[in-house]
């Protein structure tokens, strides 16, 4: 999403209240004086400003969101253990047409153009962070396509911020600065390519290197693909990575640090190539055919990289239907699959009961039906009898979604050790009815977040 930097704009905020002498946006000088870091001589309180971000976040529930405003300053902010009241600074929010008020929920220092989530946030640096409630209505960052952003925020000083003692950290004024660009953590960290397969079909995708692979090009590491649902199939290749967390998760340096790997995440292009009622996106075959070349060439091209032992299917809604169909069609290349609210025929199941599956979906989702699933083909409850019919040890457990993460991840816990005092290596996790926040669908809300399955998951090798 970063681009090449550019100057920030200032506007004038037609009727303006009369404001100080001196503005954040101007160099006006006075007599006082003090020296900064850098060794420069500075007016107390002039700090111009160098550029403007916005700060997004990939939320698990379908939610792209602005939750920050970055705003860098050419010296360094210290107040001095002050705190900025959030009525110092005015955002507002250009989208669809509309320009409305964003809700500022807290504002500190920092030395990058980064959120801070510790309780007690901020240390002196040259980046102040206006945080957004993230409830807002307007603070949405995309809807099918990533909204235009550019110069979309106005940011306006409308009081002084002040150390503790009274001295001027940064002055109001009349203007208000536009933002330059839109940062968003760990997802700017993907690379975008495409690949054309032998019948001319072209996937885009998104690649994530870990980094250790730079310093050492001869580690090996295993590889994540990711297969997004159908609200994600767009030209945009963006959207597989922001609608939810299903890629971004794997790639945050907590997981990497914790589990190095490759993360692979294609895009289905439109129009949508859906031959038949059951060609659900990652099952047609112009899709699944570029889908398993993609897969194979980066494998080839990264064979001194890439752990083939360790290769890693994991997918939502129509991704998880892709998952049970390219597992069968593939059933000695992956060592494990994470498929939630999927569906698939089971006749399938016959030729995967080896592979180590950890599957979950909400008993009352209304998109893919827990048992039914959709097009007539059986949801996840149907496919797990199949699969324990076929000969597989299921696991099977039942919890509400919306637990707190320690209490999720307790229950999950619980199920894991049930599953290896059977010797099963296919688990199952139903979520009550009513308790899958926002819509019933997303039941992926907690599943890229529970490290109690990501880290089985890394555990599995062929």
């Amino acid at each position: 999403m970063r681009g090449i930097a550019r100057r920030t704009v200032l506007a004038a905020t037609a009727g303006a209240v009369a404001a100080p002498a001196v503005s954040t946006a101007t160099a006006t000088a006075t007599d006082a004086t003090t020296t900064t870091l850098e060794g420069r001589r500075a007016t107390p309180g002039v700090n111009p400003v160098l550029r403007t971000d916005l700060v997004t976040r990939v939320t698990p529930r379908n939610n792209w969101l602005v939750t920050a405003v970055a705003v860098r300053y050419t010296h360094r902010i210290d107040l001095r253990g002050g705190v900025v009241p959030t009525s110092a600074f005015e955002v507002k929010a250009t989208v669809g047409g509309r320009t409305e008020a964003r809700t500022v929920t807290r504002v500190y220092s920092n030395t990058a153009a980064e959120v801070d989530d510790r309780s007690r946030p901020g240390r002196p640096g040259k980046c102040l962070i206006i945080e957004l409630d993230p409830n807002d209505t307007n603070a949405r960052a995309a809807g099918t396509d990533p909204l235009p952003l550019d110069r979309a925020y106005s940011v306006r000083q409308m009081a002084d911020v002040l150390t503790p003692n009274g001295k001027p950290v940064l002055e109001a004024g009349p203007f208000a600065i536009r933002n330059d660009d839109v940062i968003t953590p760990v997802a700017d960290d993907f690379t975008a390519g495409s690949f054309t397969d032998s019948a001319g079909f072209e996937l885009d995708f998104r690649l994530y290197r870990p980094e250790g692979f730079v310093r050492n090009p001869r580690t090996r590491y295993p590889l994540v693909v990711t297969l997004h649902g159908g609200g994600e199939v767009a030209d945009n290749n963006m959207t597989q990575l922001t609608s939810n967390r299903i890629a971004v998760t794997f790639a945050t340096p907590q997981r990497q640090r914790r589990n190095p790997a490759f993360v692979l995440s294609p895009q289905i292009p439109l129009p949508r190539p859906m031959n038949g009622p059951d060609g659900t996106d990652w099952t047609d075959a112009k899709v699944q055919g570029a889908l398993i070349e993609l897969i194979d060439a980066f494998v080839s091209e990264h064979s001194r990289n890439v752990d083939t032992a360790r290769l890693y299917l994991v997918g939502l809604s129509s991704g998880g239907r892709g998952i049970y169909s390219l597992l069968a069609k593939r059933p000695n290349v992956f060592a494990a699959a994470l498929p939630t609210a999927g569906w698939s025929d089971v006749t399938a199941m016959e030729r995967i009961t080896h592979i180590p599956i950890w599957a979950d979906h909400s008993v009352d989702d209304p998109v893919v039906p827990y048992r039914e699933g959709r097009f007539g083909n059986p949801g996840t409850w149907t496919l797990m009898n199949a699969l324990e019919a076929a000969g597989a040890r299921v696991s099977r457990g039942e919890w509400a979604n919306d637990l707190p993460k320690a209490q999720f991840e307790a229950r999950s816990r619980a199920l894991l050790r049930q599953a290896r005092a059977t010797r099963s290596h296919v688990l199952f996790t139903s979520y009550t009815a009513g308790t899958t926040p926002v819509n019933a669908h997303l039941s992926w809300a907690q599943t890229y977040e529970n490290d109690v399955v990501i880290d089985w998951l890394f555990e599995q090798a062929r």
